[in-house]
């Protein structure tokens, strides 16, 4: 049921759109899919999904090779692209029944009300697909890519154009969805990133910067740690500058402190025998996370100016 990249190229003229990138999407995790306009996600998914072909490397999804078995490959994968292709000129019910029949699927009226009930378009079901609002259209769009119940959803920004009350509905959905499939899960606004996903690739201009879980990005990606200190009596910012890894400390105050390492390392343990031997006590300690959205400008903004 995984999604294996390896050593993947795609090369348009003498533009290289996707640089030797390698990662693996695995089953019961959300994979977030990152990267700013023109870093390679949407050629990517669509060598994924067998729309395009590769200029070199490997991508093979539920052990099917894209390049040699791509019929196996797409009916392993629900896909949702970015620019949502429908039928608007359809109603709601009859364009997922004429992708049923596309997909052989057994009993099409049980499989589609049960679309419909899962992507909230019961209201909707007997409206032209052209009448409907984008967020609609998009619940619309994900009711096709799962009606064939694939082993793989590779969804291209899913959430666009939903609003709150249909965020958190489908957010739900794709979490949920996560648990028993491999979902790979693309989009622009980070906190649609928290909310969802388990793990995260960032891309920028066609090279892999980052492959992580969510909490390890937030506090590791900046090649730094912080940890936040309040001890219960004064201390000396000279004494807590001699510790080892120390980059910086800002002194915030009220026996509260921020302290920099001066790369990925944990101070915590350090700090802790500091105050041990300067017979002092800490009230609070904590290793300060990063926002995701200073994480990816901090991973895409070097390269890109």
């Amino acid at each position: 049921m995984s999604v294996k990249v390896e050593a993947l190229t795609k090369i348009y003229g003498v533009q290289k759109a996707v640089n030797d990138i390698s990662f693996e999407a695995r089953p019961g995790e959300v994979l977030g899919f990152l990267g700013p306009n023109g870093a390679g996600k949407t050629t990517t998914m669509k060598i994924i999904t067998c729309f395009l072909p590769q200029s070199s490397g490997q991508v093979a999804v539920c052990g099917y090779d894209v390049e040699k078995e791509s019929m196996e490959v797409r009916r392993q994968i629900g896909y949702l692209p970015e620019h949502n292709p429908l039928y608007k000129d359809l109603y709601v019910k009859e364009y997922l029944s004429f992708v049923a029949k596309l997909h052989h699927i057994a009993n099409i009226p049980q499989r589609v009300a049960e679309m419909i009930e899962m992507t909230g378009l019961g209201r909707e079901q007997h409206k032209q697909i052209g009448a409907l609002s984008k967020g609609y259209r998009q619940r619309v769009g994900l009711a096709q890519a799962m009606l064939h119940d694939p082993q793989v959803l590779i969804l291209d920004e899913p959430t666009s154009g939903l609003d709150p009350n249909q965020l958190a509905d489908i957010r739900k959905l794709i979490k949920d969805l996560g648990k028993k499939k491999t979902v790979i899960f693309s989009t622009h606004i980070m906190q649609e990133v928290k909310a969802i996903c388990d793990r995260a690739i960032i891309i920028n201009k066609g090279k892999l910067v980052a492959d992580d879980s969510i909490e390890n990005l937030q506090t590791k990606s900046s090649g730094e740690a912080m940890v936040a200190v309040t001890f219960l009596n004064d201390v000396s910012e000279g004494d807590l500058k001699k510790l080892p890894h120390i980059k910086a400390i800002k002194n915030l105050g009220e026996r509260h402190f921020q302290i920099i390492s001066d790369k990925q390392y944990d101070l915590r343990p350090d700090v802790f025998d500091f105050a041990v031997e300067k017979g002092n006590k800490i009230l609070e300690m904590r290793l300060e996370t990063y926002d995701i959205d200073e994480v990816f400008q901090l991973l895409t903004k070097a390269e890109a100016s």
